[in-house]
């Protein structure tokens, strides 16, 4: 509820004015329950007299509904910053708990904390992403350990490491076809040399043949 639905609903329930609801609530850091009680202590609602305000106040049936509103207000907010508290706790237990670990040709060459990796790419992602990316391609392996169940985290890196691998071995195929059409090309080109070799010798006997005849 904004600030202005909290106007019009005060304004409704103690049968003040705009500005008098207004007042009350910006007199009240805006907390409905205390404006209430402020309106009825300046004497501006029909709620019950001074004297009675700590036994007939929450027995009055719009006293009640506002109350019911804030209390509902308030739980969602706790509930919120519960929740919030409860991703970053457990963020922070995982980060503490787990490490990452670099291998290379099935030799685990270092683990590190996950703390210090998300540090490192909260700061040189830039630098580290390009990195491990590079170190995919010339084989290396990275995977997380520690007392979570990280197995839809390791899938993913299998998956990374097997799409790296699927495209090494598509460019190494682009090549090996390569070199064979170019020593087809090769072998192509030294039949058709050959040939133009055995025409020219031909013509040239021919030619001598004839002179000979010529000349006889």
């Amino acid at each position: 509820m904004d600030n202005f639905e909290k106007v019009e609903k005060l304004r409704e329930r103690a049968s003040v004015s705009y500005e008098e609801a207004k007042n009350a609530l910006e007199e009240s850091g805006w907390d409905m329950l205390d404006a209430m009680v402020l309106l009825e202590k300046n004497g501006r609602t029909n709620g019950p007299q001074k004297s009675s305000y700590s036994t007939d106040y929450d027995q009055q049936e719009e006293y009640a509904e506002v109350k019911k509103t804030v209390y509902d207000e308030k739980r969602e907010k706790t509930r919120a910053k519960n929740g919030v508290k409860s991703i970053l706790k457990g963020f922070i237990r995982v980060c503490r708990e787990n490490v990452f670990c670099i291998g290379h040709k099935e030799k685990e060459i270092v683990r590190i904390p996950v703390s210090i990796l998300v540090i490192l790419l909260v700061f040189f992602w830039k630098l580290i992403l390009p990195a491990m990316l590079i170190g995919l391609f010339l084989g290396f392996k990275y995977s997380f350990e520690g007392q979570d169940d990280l197995k839809t985290v390791n899938n993913l890196m299998n998956t990374a490491e097997t799409t790296v691998n699927r495209v090494k071995k598509e460019f190494a195929d682009s090549n090996v076809k390569a070199e064979e059409k170019a020593a087809d090309v090769q072998e192509q080109a030294e039949k058709t040399a050959e040939t133009v070799k055995e025409n020219v010798e031909t013509a040239a006997e021919t030619v001598q043949e004839k002179t000979a005849a010529a000349e006889e």
